[in-house]
């Protein structure tokens, strides 16, 4: 059943990006073209997901199991901002502002334009693999 929920709300989540346009990369880079042709449109959709997130994320946090397959609830219990946070959100903002596309777009973006996002897709997973050596290395 989890396989399942987790391909639905997959498909639910992709379907939102392309709607939303976060899948199209030009119109996220005229959003974050603040000096330039700025697109606010984006706002409204970051907006709304953070409206509608909050009130699920709260209930989440009084939850111990979800809802559908009453899986232990795993959300994360660390508030601490440090320096990994804070060096990873960096690189994942100047990715996302070079390129216009983050993990979740790129995912979507292989079904329509394979070729286009496959750069992105090698650069990510090559990511992936160098943070997960480093990792290793730290013991």
């Amino acid at each position: 059943m989890l396989p399942l929920i987790s391909f639905a709300a997959g498909l639910i989540f992709g379907a939102g990006l392309i709607v939303s346009g976060m899948a199209n990369p030009t119109k996220v880079l005229g959003f974050l073209d603040l000096a330039g042709a700025w697109d606010p449109s984006l706002a409204l959709v970051i907006g709304g997901a953070i409206a509608s997130a909050s009130g699920l994320f709260a209930w989440a946090q009084r939850r111990s199991t979800t809802l559908l397959t009453a899986e232990p609830m795993q959300l994360p219990a660390s508030r601490t901002i440090d320096r990994r946070l804070l060096l990873g959100s960096v690189l994942f903002g100047a990715g996302w502002g070079l390129a216009g596309i983050c993990p979740g777009p790129a995912l979507v973006g292989l079904i329509f334009d394979p070729l286009g996002f496959a750069p992105f897709m090698l650069a990510m997973l090559a990511g992936f693999w160098l943070f997960g050596r480093w990792e290793r290395r730290r013991g």
